[in-house]
């Protein structure tokens, strides 16, 4: 079996009377894309600088490839950190910029000038090594801060919401680099974000964090369809909640009397919270009810028009639900006062418990 990249065993660091992470476990695989996901202040920047000794945990320990860091200091440790803040120096060139962090490693300059070339190709800056950061984009300076890092071969490189400085059309193209990149050069990336899509986009998997404590692990896909907790379906992109209580296996009982069919294995009498979606739901006219999905009926409250895709709210009486449509060609529309039948399968809706 391949050989953790980087593994936390009960990692805790704190300041002072705060606790910045709790207590966290986690391993990350070789070669693998990890990002840690969460709002600002949930611990995820502080996890990452321990990895890079920046800082070092208060319990607990972190190894790289097996080998334990201790108090080994940020430049014995087998990584590199890109940061939002490009930092590059002003007054030197691209390729000096990138060539410092070997020069200071005493690497032989026919070496450097190699490795220095080959970064600037990587990260497809080709034909303007001889530029200064002044004269390069944001995107662009922040493929010198990756070059500079990657110049290194490191063998776990750790980026801290390396993207955060750009506009948000640039931001998405850089995703889009970002995982091209890593999948070329092969090595492990763990990514540091507040951005769910960016940790959708280009994840392997996503570790959700909030309050110091890492809530979920999982594949993309795994965190958006099934999520552990209410804190993870409401952070990871738009959801509806639906409190409920167990009527039996995989059977909920609503405010209204109904029953709907949704993934629990809860005791009957459990209270839960169902989180369906916006995008699982399918509306049609009042009364009509095809197939062995789950059926509701109410009344369009609101309607939001988007281009792409419609939005509703609709009315239950004991709780409001936002339904999306794509705008495609014949799709039925409804105007608000409609009744309405909103229609989902009962893998869509995951009964939480907390």
């Amino acid at each position: 079996m391949t050989e953790a990249a980087v593994s936390l065993s009960s990692v805790v660091k704190r300041f002072g009377d705060v606790v910045a992470v709790d207590d966290v476990d986690l391993e990350i695989e070789d070669g693998e894309f990890f990002s840690l996901l969460g709002p600002s202040g949930c611990g995820k920047t502080t996890t990452l600088r321990m990895i890079a000794g920046l800082e070092y945990p208060t319990e607990g320990s972190i190894r790289i490839y097996g080998e334990e860091m201790g108090l080994r200091p940020p430049n014995k440790r087998p990584v590199n950190t890109v940061f939002q803040s490009y930092a590059l120096f002003p007054h030197m060139t691209v390729a000096d910029n990138i060539a410092f962090g070997l020069q200071m490693q005493k690497v032989a300059p026919a070496e450097i000038v190699e490795r220095v070339a080959n970064a600037i190709d990587l990260v497809r800056l080709t034909g303007k090594g001889d530029r200064r950061p002044g004269q390069l984009s944001g995107g662009q300076q922040q493929r010198v801060a990756l070059a500079r890092a990657l110049v290194n071969r490191p063998k776990v490189l750790l980026l801290d919401e390396p993207l955060g400085a750009l506009d948000l059309k640039l931001r998405q193209a850089m995703q889009l680099e970002l995982k091209d990149l890593q999948a070329r050069v092969g090595i492990t990336f763990v990514y540091v974000t507040h951005d769910q899509e960016e940790a959708l986009t280009m994840s392997d998997r996503i570790g959700v964090m909030s309050d110091g404590r890492l809530l979920q692990i999982g594949r993309p896909d795994h965190i958006y369809e099934k999520p552990a907790n209410r804190f993870v379906a409401e952070f990871i992109g738009e959801t509806n909640f639906i409190e409920g209580t167990v009527a039996g296996p995989g059977v909920v009982t609503l405010p209204d009397g109904s029953t709907v069919r949704a993934g629990t294995h809860s005791a009957v009498g459990t209270p839960v919270t169902l989180t369906l979606r916006p995008e699982k739901i399918l509306l049609e006219a009042a009364g009509t009810a095809p197939g062995d999905w789950n059926t509701m009926e109410g009344t369009v409250k609101r309607r939001m028009y988007y281009g792409d895709s419609l939005y509703y709210e609709i009315d239950f009486g004991y709780t409001v639900v936002d339904a999306r449509q794509e705008n495609r060609p014949r799709i039925q529309r409804f105007s608000v006062g409609d009744r309405v039948t909103v229609l989902f399968d009962p893998a869509a809706a995951e009964a939480l418990t907390e």
